[in-house]
């Protein structure tokens, strides 16, 4: 039971703001006092903190007090956070052993013996994209791969920045167009079209972006210096193999990470490179050094649940709606809905499950292509998903690296073409089917009316 009064409005919005105005707003503050690692001297977990502060303060009475802060908790507990703070905390235990076991040292050489030092970044992406389209998970792809990127990029004196960035935007490349990624299924039951449909047609905007974005990390990869000759044992590459070929075969990003972390164990002592001590250490540190994003991604999920609660998501959709007069207005306003929504929750999934009724209402009044409007809300959710400070593919960058926020977003080159190639579609009315252009209704007649009645 919560609130009689669930129509806060923007209001709702206060503690996921509060949060963003602290942590990034300091951020800028100390870069223009020209302070050493300017986002490091305010936390993000004091920033949270103010935004729970705010639930607290906008509840007015204790009775409301108890009554948010249980709504917190119930969005903090959800099915999709528990499963993201599980891949968190196997992604380190599976860091921790195989760098422990001498894995990462053997990964990062392998790497850096076989990929010319002007393709790292762009071998990066290419293989982060491959692997996030047979797997359809972003966050598995970055997990995975993030680890071995850096320490190539870090052998090599190139950018940390751009290493993880080149993967977070291979990954959703991947995730964006896999068939079996939860945002392409969202998008298409959404939209109610065919997965090969939509595939097509979001490939056609996203593989020139695509190629585009590996010209650029061609051309940023060219300053790295690679010297000398670099050893590796292969047996001990094997758990990043195992990781790979198990998320290759679609297998639970969960119990891919739990079998590496196994089979890196297993090599260590047969190596004599661990004992059960150092294996346990290395696990253990490797979870720790997750242990701040666990804790700040459960309570900002708890936070953007009180703008779900209380009617701003309800409300922005509304007054997204009201501005939506002609098809093009219709095409922008169905990405911005799905970006603005996404931004709300930090989940882009939900975004495109939320934008999909209003989106396809539009649809149907501009005779707009079911895939065209699937198509629309994944590629809007994947852009602004790239972004967010608060969304876990960056959060996760964020943890490996230990940059800014914006140090990760500037060399996140994908996103920004994909977002510019969705803008030229839009505006330019591309890739519109053959009934689009000849004015031939893609509706039966009377199906606009029986869903407005739903």
């Amino acid at each position: 039971m919560i609130e009689q009064n669930k129509n806060w409005g923007l209001k709702s919005f206060i503690p996921l703001l509060t949060f963003l105005a602290v942590y990034l707003g300091a951020g800028v503050v100390f870069s223009l006092m020209g302070t050493e690692n300017p986002f490091k001297q305010i936390s993000r977990e004091f920033a949270v903190l103010c935004g729970l502060t705010t639930v607290i303060l906008l509840s007015r009475s204790r009775k409301n007090i108890d009554l948010n802060i249980d709504l917190v908790a119930k969005h903090c507990g959800e099915p999709g956070v528990m499963l993201m703070i599980m891949i968190f905390a196997l992604a380190g235990a599976f860091s921790g052993a195989a760098e422990a076991m001498g894995g990462t040292e053997a990964a990062v050489n392998f790497g850096l013996s076989i990929i010319p030092r002007q393709f790292v970044f762009a071998g990066v992406f290419v293989i982060s994209s491959a692997l996030g389209l047979a797997t359809g998970t972003s966050m598995g792809t970055i997990a995975a791969i993030g680890p071995i990127a850096l320490g190539i990029a870090e052998e090599a004196d190139l950018s940390a920045g751009v290493a993880i960035a080149a993967v977070i935007g291979g990954g959703m490349f991947g995730d964006n167009l896999s068939v079996i990624s939860d945002t392409t299924i969202a998008a298409t039951r959404g939209a109610g079209c065919k997965m090969n449909d939509k595939f097509k047609m979001n490939g056609l905007i996203a593989l020139p972006a695509a190629l585009i974005a590996i010209v650029i990390y061609c051309l940023v990869g060219s300053g790295g210096e690679l010297a000398g000759a670099y050893e590796y044992s292969l047996i001990k590459i094997l758990p990043y193999i195992v990781v790979l070929v198990t998320a290759l075969l679609g297998l639970n990003v969960v119990l891919v990470l739990l079998l590496g972390t196994i089979v890196a164990g297993v090599i260590g002592f047969a190596t004599g490179s661990l004992t059960l001590a150092t294996y346990s250490a290395g696990i253990t540190d490797g979870i720790s050094g997750m242990a701040s994003i666990i804790i700040v991604t459960i309570i900002l999920r708890g936070l953007t649940g009180i703008a779900k609660e209380y009617g701003g998501i309800d409300w922005l959709v509304e007054k997204m709606g009201k501005h939506m007069h002609t098809r093009r207005s219709a095409e922008y306003g169905m990405c911005l809905l799905t970006g603005l929504v996404d931004m709300s929750m930090g989940n882009n999934t939900m975004a495109i499950l939320v934008s999909a009724p209003l989106a396809m209402r539009f649809a149907r009044k501009f005779n707009i292509s079911r895939k065209r409007v699937a198509s629309l809300l994944d590629i809007s959710a994947c852009v602004f998903q790239s972004f967010i400070p608060h969304g876990g593919q960056l959060m996760l960058g964020i943890s490996m690296t230990g940059l800014s926020p914006f140090a990760l977003i500037a060399a996140s080159y994908y996103p920004i073409l994909l977002g510019l190639a969705t803008i030229v579609t839009i505006q330019f009315g591309l890739l519109k089917t053959k009934e689009e252009k000849n004015g031939i209704s893609l509706y039966p007649e009377g199906e606009e009316e029986a869903a407005a009645a739903e």
